[in-house]
């Protein structure tokens, strides 16, 4: 059973750092591309951050320079890493894994951001 567990969220203030997490298991995750996607109450599911199977990148424009997406495929995990938060970043955060016709989700993790 695929599964995918988000971790990371939390309360921050702005102009502050966090670091999510998406632990996966049964897949063999290093031909999966990841996503971190998010979605704030009344809004539509943004995809944040992109990295393929052979580590390629892509960023929204909203988090460009301020969010770095990586993996290790030891350790069958996706990262995001989010500086210069601000309030406008606060949402629910989720990791997706998709090849082929496969397309897995995690559960999300919380961020907001706010003093």
């Amino acid at each position: 059973q695929v599964q995918l567990v988000e971790s990371g969220g939390g309360l921050v203030q702005p102009g502050g750092s966090l670091r999510l997490s998406c632990a996966a298991s049964g897949m063999i995750f290093s031909l999966y591309d990841m996503n971190w996607y998010r979605q704030a109450p009344g809004t539509q599911r943004e995809l944040v951050a992109v990295i393929t199977s052979r580590g390629f990148t892509n960023y929204s424009n909203s988090v460009k320079g301020r969010f770095t997406i990586s993996r290790d495929n030891g350790q069958d995990a996706v990262y995001l890493e989010m500086n210069s938060l601000r309030r406008e970043d606060t949402a629910v955060y989720c990791c997706d894994g998709r090849r082929q016709n496969n397309d897995y989700w995690g559960q999300g993790t919380q961020v907001t951001v706010s003093a």
